[in-house]
């Protein structure tokens, strides 16, 4: 520091030849630090923002085994399967904060994530901690209350998560498979929450068709920040041609897999349903590999939402996958 007293006028920039002297302009806060004071009304609302939401879409898979068995048109079933929804929502919010706050160094120096509410500061490491505990606490009672084996695999799959969030993440290939598999748990729970029993098809397409849309969005995310330009770095250890690689041979053994299945079901009625299905969902595989190439896949739950071809292939297939379970 300098000797000079206050109010020197090598503190204060000359005045302007035809105006009063310009202040000094503001420093821009802190790192981590809020734009605004923190309030209970900011937090909360934070800590809905950390706790995503729009990522719930993924956790309508659990409807999917119930739906194959027929079972929708029980009360009791629709009932344990919207309280198994419920349960894997919180478990998955309490997943999401867990993973801002390890990635909360990381995620101050992201262009775009520096933004998100625990690494800008509006919510308090402590709070999104205590938030985290109770997520976890009363989603894992919820499943034990429907079904201990549906609690055993929930909270299996909640130990994966962890060592995800801390270590796993870091690793190629693992990155990729820990996430499809929590895709292919969600879809695996709705038949273990309501005791139906899965084919060896229904889980084949289950896994690899989450295999296929983990690595189409990883395929996405590589191409969007370029090879070696990546922020994640499970991400600087693939290449897009390697991806595109694990993108295709999931997509060959899912389509495979779904045509078995579908053969494999007895004819219900006149029409082939069955049969039938198989068309939209070719080509709901073939509509997302080309999002995937052109670098589209980096969030594929929002992008069967909004892209319109995917969501009229989309209600087609659902459509005659009905038709195959209800229509006799």
């Amino acid at each position: 520091m300098s000797g000079e007293a206050p109010g020197s006028l090598t503190d204060v920039p000359p005045p302007a030849a035809d105006g009063p002297a310009t202040p000094p302009p503001l420093a821009a806060p802190a790192t981590g630090i809020p734009a605004e004071p923190r309030t209970t009304g900011s937090i909360a609302r934070g800590l809905v923002r950390a706790a995503r939401p729009k990522q719930w879409v993924k956790n309508v898979l659990v409807f999917a085994a119930p739906a194959a068995g027929a079972g929708l048109d029980d009360g009791s079933v629709i009932l344990k399967t919207l309280l198994t929804f419920a349960a894997f929502c919180l478990v998955s919010s309490a997943t999401y904060i867990l993973n801002d706050v390890g990635d909360v160094d990381a995620d101050r120096a992201h262009p775009t994530k520096r933004d998100r509410p625990i690494a800008s500061g509006v919510v308090p490491v402590g709070a999104a901690l205590v938030t985290t505990v109770l997520l976890l606490v009363i989603g894992l009672a919820m499943a034990y209350a429907i079904s201990w084996h549906l609690g055993a695999l929930l909270t299996a799959y909640k130990a994966l998560t962890i060592a995800y969030t801390f270590r796993l993440k870091h690793t190629a290939i693992l990155d990729i498979v820990v996430v499809a598999t929590g895709f292919a748990v969600r879809a695996i729970s709705g038949g273990v929450a309501v005791d139906i029993t899965l084919s060896q098809w229904f889980l084949a397409v289950t896994c690899f068709g989450s295999l296929f849309m983990v690595a189409g969005k990883r395929h996405g995310e590589l191409i969007n920040v370029g090879e070696g330009g990546a922020t994640r770095k499970a991400l600087t250890q693939y290449t897009v041609e390697y991806l595109r690689f694990v993108v295709t041979m999931a997509a060959s053994v899912t389509i495979l897999t779904y045509c078995l299945w579908a053969f494999e079901h007895p004819k219900t009625s006149d029409i082939p349903w069955w049969g039938l299905s198989i068309v939209p969902f070719v080509m709901g595989i073939m509509r997302y590999a080309l999002l995937v190439d052109q670098g589209k896949g980096g969030a594929p739950e929002e992008l069967v939402i909004r892209d319109p071809g995917l969501r009229i292939i989309g209600i087609a297939w659902v459509a005659l996958f009905l038709g195959s379970v209800y229509v006799h």
